[in-house]
């Protein structure tokens, strides 16, 4: 294990030291390489049981959440928060506690839509706790995930340029992306709508912008976010039409990016509203892919970094 990695928890990317983002990033590029190999079995968390908390609906992230844990020897737990006592009143403090005396956990994973929350449960429990969405804060995983497939493209993160576009208001893997990038020494363009473009950022250096024209010039690769409907307020978008003339990522529009320059999405996308189908498609520049594919070894390096250091 890396000297440099020395965190108890995975909260948020703020945290985190560039040493420590590299010792991660470093780890996940080594499962990454062997991740088609079937015979690869490293076990090196077999006996650790990892607690699965999703307040919220999730396939990429949950699933790659068990498949690193499995693959590295872990029992996975699943608690079904739609049967739970959560249902019958019960406090999230109550429910974790109790979990966490029947279980005790290795590890928990956490999704939930309140701000905050796994730190909160951090501070009620003796074991790792890892962040895996928490309102519009941070989704410190899905940056580490994005920023292994631009290391894995381009063979660095330092001196690119990365343009975050869409509803960055309301996203907290935007946020997540955001202090990374910046951190890891590339430059970040963020592009949306006034209404969608937060007055303050979790970072220093990021430049805005509210066209597409604009915010794309010079740019390596374009991360395109969904529009958070769940969590912004009606009216803030003309419509899905008028945003995708605006907003949506073309072949036109990403013409004025640098030429062969990469496309990302976290997922889900919407279609048609924040990305072209042509785009999305695209065999050589289209990494949406990848990122799904690189969210089990992100996780895998994130899970063996904190629980072999906690053991």
């Amino acid at each position: 294990m890396p000297e440099a990695f020395t965190q108890n928890h995975l909260i948020g990317i703020a945290p985190l030291s560039a040493e420590e983002i590299r010792a991660l990033l470093s780890r996940a590029e080594y499962y990454a390489d062997r991740l088609d190999d079937k015979s690869f079995k490293p076990d090196i968390l077999r006996g650790c049981a990892v607690l699965s908390l999703f307040f919220e609906d999730s396939t990429r992230t949950r699933t790659s959440f068990e498949m690193a844990a499995k693959r590295l020897g872990a029992d996975w737990v699943n608690i079904d928060i739609a049967t739970s006592s959560v249902k019958k009143g019960e406090t999230l403090r109550d429910t974790v506690l109790t979990l966490h005396a029947m279980l005790r956990p290795d590890a928990i994973i956490i999704r939930h839509t309140e701000y905050g929350t796994p730190e909160f449960v951090a501070k009620h429990v003796n074991c790792p706790v890892i962040n895996a969405g928490d309102s519009w804060r941070e989704h410190p995983t899905q940056a580490l995930l994005d920023a292994l497939t631009l290391r894995r493209r381009f063979g660095r993160i330092e001196g690119l340029t990365v343009a975050i576009c869409g509803d960055i208001a309301h996203s907290r893997v935007a946020n997540s992306n955001m202090i990374l990038l910046r951190k890891m020494g590339a430059d970040v363009h963020i592009v949306a709508p006034p209404a969608l473009l937060p007055d303050k950022l979790p970072a220093e250096g990021v430049k805005k912008f509210e066209t597409m024209e604009e915010g794309l010039k010079g740019c390596d690769a374009v991360m395109m976010l969904r529009l958070q409907k769940e969590r912004m307020q009606a009216g803030l978008i003309e419509s899905e039409v008028a945003y995708f003339r605006h907003y949506g990522l073309t072949l036109e529009k990403l013409a004025h990016a640098k030429p062969g320059a990469a496309v990302m999405h976290p997922g889900p996308m919407n279609r048609g509203v924040e990305i072209a189908d042509d785009v999305a498609d695209d065999p050589d520049r289209s990494l949406i892919l990848q990122q799904v594919r690189n969210g089990v070894p992100a996780r895998m390096a994130a899970l063996e970094l904190l629980l072999t250091r906690k053991r």
